[in-house]
């Protein structure tokens, strides 16, 4: 089998890193069959309402690859910090532009392209004549083995039938998270870990703003900090991916510590059927209780202005914050790679969770079309994941417990 021309790939995980690799692949000259195995039951991935900060990496990857045909992000010509009153910080003012999306806008757009899912996200837009991939729901593995010259094994099961499946590619993808099934499989001495604090994450329509708040917070990046507690803020695409004025999203992050294993993180993760979440408290699941608590808390230490945006948030979520990083992306003589949150899970202080998803799957592209060889692929791969994430351990033990992790 050559490494630049796989004839059948398996992705593992369909989510925004999958969704890219698969797209690497389609838009290879001589194509590979690509079958990508999701292990969430439903057809659609479920949607947090989620910011994301649209890095060079990601818009690089939409435009190369994706050619949607639109703009997909909100520029944010300034960045700014605010005091405990809610007034600029003039010495905090930066005016460098970021663009930031939504993970629905960019989910739907790959989906689109990838396997050829319709909605409203990508009404009026052009198709193209790349061959579409197998997306199946479902699926959870349970073994990845070498199967010689044929390549790799993955056997797994299938929610809707029960039973067990299995295939072999010429190459495997595993991009299934931070909490990576393959990973583990492969180095089970690296653990997902909570690093002591979680992300409090909403978003509000931007006409539900007061004219106070729309003034700090309108197509600039905004930052409030102290000690134990950050906070910030942009505008995202609104419903259906739309970027027109008035129609857009608010969206927040909350940092606030919680020591592992105590009462308040055991309460807070624990949803309303009484389900303990490891990472993810999704949208619908939190305790009234809890979030009442959350917004008098937001009135007493916040600026007015995101004390205001928490306050008329309906539909909040919780991040436990983690870190993750493997020692190596490639498997079984290069037949199997670990790419994305499922390499290195980067803090989101970094803003570069999705960058890094495009990232890898820009080098595997370069790789395949012969541009760079498989060592330097592995090399550039592996650097941006122990750098990035490093990086995001830096800033948040400084912004969370103001300490450097590297020092004594």
């Amino acid at each position: 089998m050559s490494q630049l021309q796989p004839k059948s790939v398996i992705i593992v995980g369909g989510s925004l890193a999958g969704l890219m690799h698969a797209l690497a692949f389609l838009s290879l000259p001589s194509p590979p069959k690509i079958r990508i195995l999701e292990r969430s039951p439903t057809a659609l991935l479920h949607n947090q309402g989620a910011g994301v900060v649209a890095g060079g990496e990601t818009l690089k990857f939409f435009e190369d690859y994706v050619r949607p045909g639109r703009e997909i992000s909100v520029r944010s010509p300034m960045r700014h910090y605010l005091d405990r009153k809610g007034e600029e910080m003039p010495e905090s003012v930066e005016h460098r532009t970021q663009r930031m999306t939504s993970w629905d806008l960019l989910y739907h757009l790959l989906r689109w392209r990838v396997e050829g899912m319709q909605s409203e996200y990508v009404e009026g837009l052009e198709e193209d004549d790349r061959p579409k991939a197998e997306y199946e729901n479902g699926c959870t593995v349970t073994k990845v083995e070498d199967a010689g010259n044929d390549g790799v094994r993955v056997t797994w099961t299938q929610t809707e039938t029960g039973g067990s499946q299995s295939a072999v590619a010429d190459l495997m993808i595993a991009a299934d998270g931070g909490s990576s099934t393959v990973r583990r499989f492969l180095l089970p001495e690296v653990e997902r870990k909570y690093v002591g604090y979680v992300a409090w994450r909403g978003t509000v329509p931007e006409t539900e703003l007061s004219e106070a708040a729309k003034e700090v917070f309108i197509e600039k990046f905004t930052f409030f900090h102290s000690s134990g507690n950050q906070i910030l803020g942009y505008l995202i695409p609104g419903r259906e991916g739309t970027l027109q004025q008035s129609e857009r999203l608010f969206n927040w992050v909350w940092y606030c510590n919680y020591q592992d294993g105590s009462p308040e993180l055991e309460e807070l993760m624990t949803d309303v059927h009484g389900k303990r979440h490891a990472i993810t408290l999704p949208v619908g699941a939190m305790k009234p209780k809890i979030w009442e608590k959350q917004q008098s808390h937001a009135g007493d230490i916040l600026p007015p202005q995101f004390a205001e945006a928490v306050q008329k948030t309906h539909q909040p979520f919780i991040q436990a914050i983690t870190d993750n990083v493997s020692t190596q992306n490639s498997f079984i003589d290069g037949k199997v790679l670990l790419v994305g949150d499922a390499l290195a899970g980067f803090r989101p202080h970094t803003a570069a969770s999705t960058s890094q998803a495009a990232y890898d799957a820009l080098t595997l592209g370069e790789w395949m079309q012969g541009q760079i060889d498989r060592k330097e692929y592995e090399a550039r791969v592996m650097d941006y994941a122990r750098r990035v994430q490093q990086h995001g351990v830096v800033l948040g033990e400084r912004s969370q417990f103001g300490r450097h992790p590297l020092s004594g």
